[in-house]
């Protein structure tokens, strides 16, 4: 009882927006460890922050397209490289970066900060060779999937990036919070005044109205308890078209490209989306 009296004190003190993060230091693995070429990628942040990621080059050179991936809150982009690794063979260049707190890059996680983050890795993945001459996809998973879509709302590289893809994302943060806070007996009472703790300036349901233009793919899993499936079609419905919504009837939280068949139906997504100009 007194350690959840000590977190109930750490929340109402802090406020929940540091509770959305949860890195890890230690890089479990690295690409070579199943036999991908890789490149570390050193970069800064807008504010001087020193960030780290992987550049994956596709098989095949020119590539169909590069995916920059915006990982989940939790670990670093050594346990995310499971949800990408599968691309490089199929001929897409993959970059995935870790948020500054996460993995090998310094600082400490905060919304502004990990926003201006993801703005600066979209400039870098866009300098790097394999990217020159080919088409840019925004993947994000959970809260990398909202601040992919803040990103392409706000990004002077808006006109780079042909399609949008999200999985398991939520629809705003201060709903998300509440939704977590109700779950445990001794928040519920103060779901309402934490949640305010935290800035919605971010909203993904907003930002995405302003991502005209720019084709979205929404994935959710019915059975995410993570992330409610409702999340998932507040997004569709206030994307512009064309878009995509897929309903994972057995999904849970991020675990669609665990399936092989999903990997070969995003695969088919891209191909007809970049190649032919026509996903369906």
């Amino acid at each position: 009882m007194r350690c959840l009296a000590l977190l109930l004190c750490i929340v109402l003190l802090s406020g929940c927006s540091q509770f959305l993060f949860y890195p890890h230091p230690l890089l479990i693995r690295t690409p070579a460890d199943v036999e991908l070429e890789y490149r570390d990628i050193q970069f800064s942040s807008q504010d001087g922050t020193p960030l780290h990621g992987w550049m994956l080059p596709a098989a095949t050179q020119p590539a169909t397209a590069t995916v920059l991936l915006m990982h989940g809150n939790a670990e670093n982009i050594s346990t995310h490289l499971g949800s990408v690794y599968w691309l490089p063979e199929r001929g897409f260049n993959v970059f995935l970066f870790d948020y500054r707190g996460y993995g090998k890059s310094a600082g400490e996680p905060t919304l502004v900060g990990v926003h201006q983050d993801a703005e600066r890795a979209l400039e870098v993945v866009l300098a790097q060779p394999e990217s020159d001459g080919v088409p840019l996809v925004l993947f994000g998973q959970s809260l990398g999937g909202a601040i992919a879509i803040s990103t392409t709302a706000n990004s002077a590289y808006r006109a780079r990036i042909k399609g949008l893809i999200i999985e398991s994302s939520f629809s705003s943060y201060q709903m998300i919070a509440r939704e977590a806070l109700a779950g445990f007996w001794l928040t519920w009472p103060l779901q309402w005044p934490l949640s305010l703790t935290i800035s919605d300036v971010y909203h993904p349901g907003r930002a995405i109205e302003r991502t005209k233009g720019v084709p979205v793919l929404v994935i959710h899993g019915e059975q995410d308890r993570v992330v409610a499936y409702h999340h998932g079609e507040t997004l569709y419905r206030r994307a512009n078209e064309p878009k995509q919504l897929w309903s994972i009837p057995a999904g849970q939280h991020i675990d669609t490209f665990n399936e092989a068949e999903n990997r070969e139906r995003l695969v088919d997504y891209l191909n007809a989306l970049l190649i032919n100009g026509e996903a369906n």
